[in-house]
C-alpha cells in the first residue's frame, strides 16, 4: 500500500502556521506532533476538540502517527455523545479549552515558542494512504446527523485538488484565515488540509467578530486567503470595520446570494470563489458566483443518474456517493444546482425553495439573519406550516411580511413569522433542523403563555 507524507513541504525550515503571534516552522510541527502522540492513551479513536486551528492539527497529525482514528462530531450534545460512546466505547477526547463531556480527556499541552538549542527533527511520518482516519459527520439540517469514514489518501487527493483550482499551488505560500471550525467536513478540507498538502499557511486563530478577522488578516502577510460561511461574511460586510487587502474568499456551508458575492468582491478587492460538498463525497466543485452559473466539477470526478438522483465517484473521491441536491449537469464536467432535495416546499400546489426563500427574506433591509422552516408532519399535525425566524432588530413582524410580498409568492409568507433575538447556529452557520424544532416549541408555548 503507498503512503503519503504528513506534510508536503520537504524542508523542515518551512512555514507551516502561525501560532501565538509567532512563525511556527514544518520541523516544530512535527516536534509538536511527536509529543501529543506520546500523550494519546494506548488505544482507542480520538475525539479531536481542539478549538484552536494549529492544536488540531497537531492532533490530527498525532492521532495519525498513533494510528488512531479522529472523530468529528458536529456538536458535543450529551445525547451525541453517549451515542458515540455506545458506538466505540473506547472514544476519548482531545481538548484544549474547559470542555464538559462524559468522555475521558486529554488536555492539549501547552506547547514551547520555540525548540531548544540542538533539539532534533523528527523524522517525516508517512501514512498509508488506504488507511480510514477521520469519521466526520453531517450537521443535521436534513436530519439525524450521520458520520462517514474518510482515507488519508483521499483527504490528500481532495487537498491537491483544491489548491489546484483556487491557484494556491506554486509561488508564495499563501496565508491561511479562517473562521470555521476544523472540525466540520469543509474546514477540515478548507482550513487543515490545504495547510497539510495545499501550500497554505495556517493561521492558529478562528475569528468571529468583524473586528476580529480584519486584525488576523491585517497580522499575516499577502497573499491572504479568507476562508468563511455566508453568515460570517455579511456579518464583516454589514460591519463598518475597515479589512486589509484580500487576494481570494472561499466560501460555503450555505447557499450565497449573488448580491453578497458581488458586494464582497467589491469590498474585499478579491476575487470569491464557492466550494460545492457534501460530508458523504466531500467537496467536489467550485465556481466564481459573480462569472458563472454552472458549478465545476474537481478534476477526475464523475456525475453518474442513480434513481432519481446522482452519484458522484472518481478522482479524490473512492467510494461513490449519493447526493441528495437537485442538480442538473449542462456538460461532462459541470452542473447546475436547483436546491437541496430536503429543501423544496410545495404550498397550495406552488413549489419553492427554502434557499430561495431565506435569500429573499436576507434581501430585506434591516434584516441580519433569518430562517425559512416547515415542520414535519409528527411534529406540526396534519397541517403544517410554512415558519421563518428573523432576526431584525427595529422592524416588525407586519413590516417584514409587507416587504416579502413583494419579493415571493404571497403562498410562501410565513404563518407564522417570528422575531427572535438570534438564530441556534453552529460554528459553520449551519442551523440543524433539531435546533429550528427546539426553537418553534419554544416560541410557541412562549406565545401560549402570553409572552409573545
Amino acid at each position: 500500500m503507498s503512503a503519503t507524507a504528513l506534510v508536503q513541504a520537504t524542508d523542515p525550515a518551512a512555514l507551516f502556521a502561525f501560532y501565538d503571534g509567532a512563525p511556527r516552522s514544518v520541523a516544530q510541527f512535527l516536534r509538536d506532533v511527536s509529543r501529543v502522540a506520546g500523550l494519546l492513551p494506548p488505544t482507542g479513536p480520538v475525539l479531536n476538540a481542539c478549538s484552536d486551528r494549529y492544536h488540531f492539527a497537531v492532533g490530527l497529525g498525532a492521532a495519525l502517527v498513533a494510528d488512531r482514528m479522529t472523530v468529528l462530531p458536529a456538536a458535543y450534545a450529551a445525547e451525541t455523545i453517549k451515542a458515540l460512546r455506545a458506538r466505540m466505547p473506547d472514544l476519548y477526547g482531545l481538548s484544549d479549552g474547559d470542555l464538559d463531556i462524559a468522555l475521558p480527556l486529554v488536555p492539549f499541552p501547552r506547547l514551547d515558542p520555540e525548540a531548544p538549542a540542538g533539539s532534533l527533527v523528527p523524522p517525516m511520518p508517512h501514512i498509508p494512504s488506504g488507511r480510514q482516519v477521520v469519521m466526520v459527520f453531517t450537521s443535521g439540517t436534513t436530519g439525524t446527523p450521520a458520520g462517514h469514514v474518510k482515507t488519508w489518501g483521499s483527504l490528500v487527493a481532495g487537498a491537491y485538488a483544491e489548491a489546484d483550482r483556487l491557484g494556491l499551488s506554486g509561488g508564495a505560500a499563501w496565508s491561511l484565515v479562517a473562521t470555521v471550525p476544523p472540525q466540520h467536513m469543509y474546514g477540515l478540507e478548507s482550513s487543515v488540509m490545504l495547510g497539510l498538502h495545499g501550500g497554505a499557511v495556517l493561521h492558529a486563530a478562528r475569528p468571529f467578530y468583524p473586528k476580529d478577522i480584519a486584525e488576523t488578516l491585517a497580522s499575516v502577510p499577502r497573499p491572504r486567503l479568507l476562508v468563511t460561511s455566508p453568515v460570517h461574511l455579511r456579518a464583516l460586510l454589514t460591519s463598518a470595520v475597515a479589512t486589509p487587502p484580500l487576494d481570494a474568499i472561499l466560501c460555503a456551508t450555505a447557499p450565497l446570494p449573488l448580491a453578497l458575492a458581488e458586494q464582497a468582491e467589491e469590498r474585499l478587492g478579491a476575487p470569491l470563489y464557492e466550494i460545492y460538498g457534501a460530508t458523504e463525497a466531500g467537496q467536489i466543485a467550485s465556481r466564481c458566483p459573480t462569472r458563472e452559473e454552472d458549478w465545476r466539477l474537481f478534476p477526475g470526478l464523475v456525475l453518474e443518474p442513480r434513481g432519481e438522483g446522482f452519484i458522484v465517484h472518481g478522482g479524490h473521491v473512492q467510494t461513490p456517493a449519493p447526493l441528495s441536491d437537485i442538480i442538473e449537469p449542462v456538460g461532462p464536467a459541470s452542473f447546475r444546482f436547483h436546491g437541496r432535495g430536503a429543501d423544496i416546499v410545495n404550498v397550495a400546489g406552488k413549489r419553492s425553495s427554502i434557499a430561495f426563500l431565506e435569500q429573499q427574506l436576507l434581501a430585506v433591509p434591516g434584516v441580519l439573519d433569518g430562517a425559512f422552516y416547515m415542520p414535519d408532519e409528527d411534529f406540526a399535525g396534519p397541517v403544517a406550516r410554512l415558519t421563518a425566524f428573523v432576526v431584525a432588530p427595529g422592524l416588525s413582524c407586519a413590516a417584514i411580511e409587507a416587504a416579502l410580498r413583494t419579493r415571493i409568492d404571497p403562498v410562501f409568507l410565513p404563518r407564522p413569522l417570528m422575531l427572535v433575538d438570534a438564530l441556534p447556529r453552529l460554528a459553520t452557520g449551519k442551523l440543524p433542523l433539531e435546533k429550528l424544532r427546539r426553537l418553534l416549541a419554544s416560541s410557541a408555548r412562549d406565545v401560549g403563555q402570553g409572552h409573545g
